[in-house]
């Protein structure tokens, strides 16, 4: 059997791994096949497979680094450190020790807390065009959002303009009630959630009246250049190739554009293909090799060898969907 002490924790971290069911221990356990003591000197782990044993210890530690990044420890985080260290790699948890992107209005620090969500802010720092793909929950929308706001702050851009494709899923607008700008509130109310925690709602607000901050429908973007600017475009699963392609060719100078989406969750109507999926497929984009400061007219060239592709292959055009 192997024993392994580990006695530098700190006091906040060990209260919060055992909690008060002892959840995240008991899942650590079952994991590694080890048994985990806290005892007045430390945490004791022992088990039969050495191998296992070393790695629970590397999940302790590796859990008290990501403590740092928050006020609790989650059950997801438990679960992706375990995953991230049975694969062997442990050690690309280290580069989540980096200084946070800003502070919300109460003063806590927005930070990436998965090595996917510190790629991304590493390629929004480096490229002016960026597609954020994956599922609900983690963190691109929210984390664009917390670039952009850094970026306003240190006076890099101007202004910071938020969008939304206003699909409707199951009821039209014209029987929604209001105004025009009560029946689009609800598809961008994301986007002033994020703002207005990072910003406080009373800057957020003077922000939007000085027009610094602009939240919008997609079909608002049309026939603008948007100079100085970060733009993040939002849900884009559910934009058309059409107005994916409008809004790509608004890029102006000093610009930067994030598009982010779920290609499972598209809202379009049956067969109508998503203009993110389309996007995608036309640049071949991937996490490693995003839009480097395009030009409109590469942009615009790309698109027009897609649609040469599409009418010499009718028949591929919903391949994908």
């Amino acid at each position: 059997m192997k024993e392994i002490y580990i006695t530098d924790l700190k006091i906040d971290f060990v209260l919060k791994l055992f909690g008060a069911l002892g959840n995240h221990v008991d899942k650590l356990e079952q994991e590694f096949n080890v048994t985990i003591t806290n005892k007045e000197d430390g945490i004791k782990i022992s088990g039969q497979d050495d191998a296992l044993v070393d790695q629970a210890a590397t999940s302790i530690r590796r859990l008290e680094l990501m403590s740092s990044l928050s006020d609790t420890i989650e059950e997801h985080n438990v679960n992706y450190v375990i995953s991230m260290v049975k694969d062997g790699r442990a050690e690309e948890l280290s580069t989540l020790l980096n200084d946070c992107i800003c502070l919300t209005s109460k003063g806590k620090p927005i930070k990436a807390k998965t090595v996917g969500q510190q790629k991304y802010v590493e390629q929004i720092k480096k490229n002016t065009v960026i597609f954020g793909v994956g599922p609900a929950g983690t963190g691109k929308t929210f984390l664009a959002v917390a670039m952009a706001v850094t970026a306003l702050k240190s006076k890099q851009i101007g202004r910071i303009i938020l969008t939304r494709p206003a699909v409707e899923a199951g009821e039209k607008l014209g029987f929604l009630p209001g105004d025009l700008q009560s029946k689009i509130n609800p598809y961008l109310r994301p986007l002033y959630d994020a703002l207005g925690e990072m910003l406080g709602q009373e800057n957020f607000m003077k922000l939007t009246e000085k027009n610094i901050i602009e939240i919008a429908p997609l079909a608002y973007m049309r026939g603008r250049t948007l100079d100085d600017a970060y733009i993040i475009l939002d849900e884009a699963q559910n934009t058309t190739p059409e107005q994916m392609k409008m809004f790509l060719t608004r890029l102006g100078n000093n610009s930067k554009a994030i598009i982010t989406g779920d290609t499972t969750q598209t809202d379009l109507p049956f067969m109508k293909k998503s203009g993110l999926i389309e996007a995608i497929s036309v640049f071949r984009f991937t996490h490693k090799d995003v839009v480097r400061h395009p030009l409109v007219q590469k942009i615009i060239l790309a698109y027009e060898q897609n649609d040469k592709k599409k009418k010499e292959h009718p028949s591929g055009v919903f391949r994908k969907l």
